[in-house]
Order: structure tokens, then sequence, then C-alpha cells
């Protein structure tokens, strides 16, 4: 059975996101999606809050779950039994970054594999800060981001 591991900070957990997990569902026997936090950035959501929102999108997909991750991820995919990374990439700006992380964990974990997903065209351009920026201006998200992540955004970006 091959398990491989979605990690991110999800934060905020986009339709993007969604649509690499809902793919990488089909290729492995399990996917656990792993929400970590990103420690060069201001988070917007807790962790809690972020697996919440994933765990309601993903309910139908029998063979993925959902767990919070602390610490260097190749310990997390040994503690789960992991062999594969998942990663997605929107550009070759994603591609020099997640080359390198790659490379890293290989050197730490031999026997991970980390293997990358193109984003969907329509997402290529989505990322966490410009989705929290058009969400303090109050602009439509809707089709970028679930109905309940939206109107979070706009929750705590309103309180800020």
């Amino acid at each position: 059975m091959t398990i491989a591991v979605f990690p991110g900070s999800f934060d905020p957990l986009t339709n993007g996101h969604l649509d690499l997990i809902e793919r990488a569902s089909r290729m492995f026997d399990q996917l656990i999606v792993a929400v970590g936090q990103n420690t060069a950035k201001r988070g917007v959501f807790t962790a809690s809050e972020r697996v919440a929102f994933i765990e309601t999108e993903i309910a139908d997909l029998d063979n993925v779950s959902v767990q919070v991750e602390t610490g260097l991820t190749v310990d997390f995919m040994r503690s789960v039994h992991a062999t594969v990374l998942v990663r997605g990439l929107r550009n070759s700006t994603d591609f020099e970054f997640e080359q390198g992380i790659a490379g890293m964990n290989r050197t730490l974990a031999a026997e991970m594999d980390t293997v990358c997903l193109m984003a969907a065209p329509k997402y290529q351009f989505v990322s966490s800060s410009l989705l929290k920026e058009v969400a303090q201006f109050g602009g439509d998200l809707t089709s970028l981001v679930p109905p309940a992540v939206a109107a979070g955004l706009r929750d705590r970006l309103e309180r800020e």
C-alpha cells in the first residue's frame, strides 16, 4: 500500500489545493493532508480551523485524511509510514523552490520520493498572500476558495 503525504500550511485552503488533493487521492492508496505552520508567514487561521475546513471539503474522499504536522516533514512521513511526498507546482518559481526542498528531503530520507503535480491552469496564479489581500478589500473569492473559507477570511480580516 502506497501512503502519500501532501503537506502545506493551507492558510487559506484554496480550490487549487482541493484539486490537487482530489487528483493525488486517485494516484495513491492513502493520502494524508499534513497541515503545518509556515514559520515565515503570519497565519490567518489556526491549525484546527484549517483542519476543519479541509475535513469538510474532503468528506467524500475515503482514502484521504488530515493531520497536523509539526517539525520536519520527513519525520512526520516516517511516523505514518509514507513513502511519497506530494507537492503542487504553479510555475517555474515553485519548481525552483520545490527542487531544493526535494533534494534536502532526499538527503534526509533516501527512501522517500517527491511527486510534483502541476496546478490546474485556472489556479496557477493563486497564492495565499494574493487571496488575503483580495479578501481584505472585499473582493469576490467564490471561484478560488470554498464558501466557508471565503466567509472566514472576510470575517477574520475585517477584525484586523
